[in-house]
C-alpha cells in the first residue's frame, strides 16, 4: 500500500503536468489520495472534496491515466553500489552493460532473480551522511580546529548523549526523525549500545513485533526482565529478554526450536521476503513446536514468533545497527561540539535528511553560531566556515546559480575587490540571468545595495558583449548616483524575497508578519504550546515542515513552525479522514488540540481540528517584490513563501 500511494501521488503530478495542469492543482490533487489503503484510480469522492468536478474533461482523463499508472514500476533503478560473485565468468552467465558513468557497469538481472539462483551479491550501501561527515572533518582540519577521522573521534563522550538525553538532533544520522526524537528521551542513551538499540528499536519490524514496551519497561525497572530458558539468557541479555536483532531471531530458532544452520538462513531469508511472497508463515508450526520441546512455553514460543514475523516489516540486523549507531554518534559529536562545521557541510550535502536548510539554518543559530548572508564580497559556491563559530552562506543556495558562475566570481575577486555591480558583470564575465539571481538574492549587500537598488542596476546593464565598451566610456547613465532614491523594502518582503530566491531567511520568519492577526484570532505560538501544561488544550500555528504517515497507518504526524520554534503534533487516522483536505492543503496550518507531556518531557499536541490558514498568507504573497514587477529571471522551481514540507509516507 505504501509503495502504490508514492505511486499514486507520483503519477498524479506527472500527468498533471502534461495535461497543463499548475503545480497547485496537482498538488491538492494529490492530497486527496495520501493516506488511502491501496487503490487503482484516483477516487471520485477524493477529487470532489478537493473542490474539482470529477466530470471535468481534463479531471477525468487524468484518473484515467493514473488508474493505468497505478501499480507499474514508476522507474527500475540500479544499485549505488555493489558486486555479485560467481564461480566462473559473470559474463557467460548475464548480460552486462555499460552504465552512464564511466567505468560503471551492470546486469540486467534483478536482485531477486540473483537469489534465486543462489548467485551470491553484496551490496555497498552510500549515505549521505558519510559525505557530510567528511566533509566536516575537512573544514575542521582547514581551520585548525581539529584533525579527525572516523575512527578517531573520542568516544563515550557524556556532553554528546547528554545532548541526545535532549532530543536535541536535528541534522543528525538516524535519529533525527520524528519518532527517534520522540524515544530519546525514554531511552536516554548513555553508552554507544544504546545507540545501537536506539537506531533498531524505532523500525517498523520491532514495533510490528511488539518489542519496544516491553523492552522499555525492563529497561526502566518497570517491569521484571525474564528470560524464555537457560539456553537463551546469553543471546538475550543485553536486550533484555526481548530479541531485537535479525541474529537473535536466527540463534533462537538454533539454539531454541532445534533449526540447523541451513534452516536459519532460510528463515534469515523468508524474513526479508516476508511482505512479497509471505513465506514466513511456513515457519510457525515447526519453529513453536521446536521451542516446546526444548521446554519453553508456548505463549512466549507464539509471541516469539510474532517478533520474528515483524522482521518482515524492516528489522535491523545488529551489525547494521552497530555501524549506524557509529555514525549517529559521530554525526552527533560533530553537532555537539563543532555545530558551524557540521551545519555547513550538512548544507554543502544537501538533498538529505528530514530537515529543510531553513531549519538546519535555524538550528544552529540557537546552538550560538552567527551565519552570514551570501554576498559575492565573501561568498564561495559552497557554504564556508569563517571562523570555529561563524557560517557564510554559500552562493548554492541561490536557487539556480551555477557553480561554473560562482568560480567566476571567485577568481575575479581573488585578484581585487570588486567595486561595483559593473565591475562585478565585466570581470566575472556573467550573463545577465546569474547577474539577476544574485540582485534577487540580495547579493550584493557589501557593495552598498539592497535588493532594490541591485535590482534596477541589473536591469540596465547592457548585454555582455557590450559590457567592454560601456566600461571604456564610463557611461554616466549607470552611475548609481544619478539615479532617484528608491523606497525602503519592508522587512516582510525581504523575508519572503529570501524564502523565493534560497529558501531560508535571516531576517525572520514568514508567520512572525502574521502574529498580530493570528493573536487576535486568539492562536498563540509554537513556544507557548509547548510551555502549556498537561491536557491544556491550545490552538497554534505554523509552517507545515513535515507530514508523516508511517506503515502502520494508525497516526499522522504533523510538524509545524512558526518564529518560536517547532510544535510536534499527531492526529489519528480516523480524524485526517475527515479533515483530508485540510491536513494535505495547508502550508500554513493553524491545530487545536490537547497537550500530552510524557513524564521523560516529551511534548506532542494531539490534533481534533486542524484548519487550512493559506488564506493568512495572501497578503505575504502579494508584498513579493516580484509580483510588483516583472521577474529578472524565472526561478528553476517552483517560488513559494514558505518553504516546502517533507512528506514521508
Amino acid at each position: 500500500a505504501t509503495v502504490i500511494r508514492y505511486r499514486q501521488r507520483s503519477a498524479i503530478r506527472e500527468v498533471g503536468r502534461a495535461l497543463g495542469l499548475s503545480e497547485d492543482v496537482t498538488a491538492r490533487l494529490s492530497g486527496t489520495v495520501w493516506g488511502s489503503r491501496g487503490g487503482k484510480e484516483l477516487p471520485e469522492t477524493r477529487v470532489s472534496e478537493a473542490g474539482f468536478a470529477p466530470d471535468n474533461p481534463q479531471i477525468a482523463r487524468l484518473r484515467d491515466l493514473v488508474g493505468q499508472l497505478l501499480e507499474s514500476p514508476r522507474h527500475l533503478s540500479q544499485h549505488v553500489g555493489g558486486f555479485v560473485l560467481t564461480q566462473d565468468r559473470l559474463d557467460t552467465i548475464v548480460p552486462i552493460h555499460n552504465a552512464a558513468m564511466d567505468e560503471r557497469t551492470f546486469i540486467e538481472w534483478d536482485k531477486d532473480d540473483l537469489d534465486t539462483l543462489n548467485i551470491m551479491k553484496v551490496d555497498v550501501l552510500a549515505l549521505g551522511m558519510l559525505t557530510c561527515i567528511r566533509k566536516s572533518f575537512d573544514l575542521l582540519r582547514a581551520h585548525a580546529l581539529r584533525d579527525l577521522t572516523l575512527d578517531s573521534v573520542p568516544r563515550e563522550d557524556g556532553a554528546t548523549y547528554a545532548m541526545l538525553q535532549k532530543a536535541d538532533s536535528i541534522g543528525t544520522f538516524q535519529v533525527e526523525s520524528r519518532a527517534q526524537m520522540a524515544m530519546l528521551p525514554r531511552m536516554k542513551p548513555a553508552c554507544l549500545y544504546d545507540l545501537v538499540i536506539q537506531v533498531a528499536i524505532v523500525r517498523p519490524g520491532p514495533i510490528q513485533g511488539g518489542m519496544v514496551h516491553p523492552y522499555l519497561r525492563r529497561r526502566t525497572g518497570e517491569e521484571p526482565t525474564t528470560y524464555p530458558g537457560p539456553k537463551l539468557v546469553p543471546l538475550l541479555e543485553r536486550t533484555h529478554g526481548v530479541p531485537l536483532f535479525q541474529e537473535q531471531a536466527m540463534s533462537i530458532a538454533i539454539l531454541g526450536a532445534n533449526y540447523s544452520e541451513a534452516q536459519a538462513d532460510r528463515l534469515r531469508r523468508d524474513m526479508a521476503a516476508f511482505r512479497r511472497n509471505g513465506r514466513i508463515e511456513t515457519h510457525r508450526q515447526t519453529f513453536v513446536e521446536g521451542m516446546v520441546q526444548n521446554g519453553i512455553a508456548e505463549e512466549f514460543a507464539l509471541q516469539c514468533f510474532k517478533q520474528i514475523e515483524g522482521f518482515g516489516e524492516y528489522g535491523f540486523p545488529e551489525s547494521h545497527a552497530q555501524a549506524f549507531a557509529w555514525l549517529a554518534y559521530v554525526s552527533s559529536w560533530l553537532k555537539c561540539h563543532y555545530p558551524a562545521a557540521f551545519t555547513c557541510a550538512l548544507l554543502n550535502s544537501q538533498p538529505m535528511g528530514f530537515y529543510a536548510p531553513a531549519q538546519l539554518v535555524s538550528d544552529a543559530r540557537a546552538h550560538g553560531v552567527a551565519v552570514r548572508p551570501v554576498d559575492v564580497m565573501a561568498s564561495e559556491h559552497d557554504n564556508t566556515l569563517e571562523s570555529e563559530k561563524v557560517l557564510r552562506l554559500g552562493l548554492r543556495q541561490i536557487d539556480g546559480f551555477r557553480k561554473e558562475w560562482s568560480q567566476a566570481i571567485a577568481d575575479a575577486r581573488a585578484l581585487r575587490p570588486f567595486e561595483s555591480i559593473e565591475d562585478v558583470a565585466r570581470r566575472a564575465a556573467l550573463p545577465t540571468r546569474a547577474m539577476a539571481l544574485l540582485a534577487d538574492a540580495d547579493a550584493f549587500g557589501a557593495l552598498g545595495l539592497g535588493r532594490r537598488e541591485a535590482g534596477w542596476q541589473v536591469r540596465r546593464l547592457p548585454a555582455p558583449a557590450q559590457l567592454s565598451l560601456f566600461a571604456a566610456l564610463d557611461a554616466p547613465e549607470l552611475a548609481p548616483e544619478t539615479d532617484a532614491p528608491l523606497p525602503a523594502m519592508p522587512l516582510a518582503q525581504q523575508v519572503a524575497a529570501d524564502y523565493q530566491t534560497q529558501r531560508l531567511s535571516l531576517r525572520g520568519h514568514p508567520v512572525q508578519f502574521l502574529r498580530g492577526e493570528l493573536a487576535a484570532r486568539g492562536v498563540m505560538t509554537c513556544a507557548a504550546a509547548n510551555a502549556a501544561g498537561d491536557g491544556v488544550r491550545v490552538l497554534c500555528a505554523g509552517a507545515v515542515l513535515v507530514r508523516q504517515r508511517p506503515g502502520t497507518g494508525k497516526a499522522i504526524f504533523i510538524t509545524i513552525e512558526d518564529e518560536t520554534g517547532i510544535v510536534n503534533a499527531l492526529m489519528w487516522a480516523r480524524d485526517f479522514e475527515a479533515q483530508r483536505g485540510a491536513v494535505m492543503a495547508a502550508r500554513l496550518m493553524a491545530i487545536e488540540g490537547e497537550i500530552q507531556r510524557s513524564k521523560e518531557g516529551v511534548v506532542h499536541l494531539m490534533a481534533r481540528q486542524v484548519h487550512d490558514a493559506n488564506a493568512l498568507l495572501r497578503d505575504l504573497a502579494q508584498s513579493d517584490p516580484r509580483k510588483a514587477r516583472a521577474p529578472l529571471h524565472r526561478h528553476p522551481r517552483n517560488a513559494r513563501l514558505l518553504p516546502p514540507s517533507r512528506d514521508f509516507h
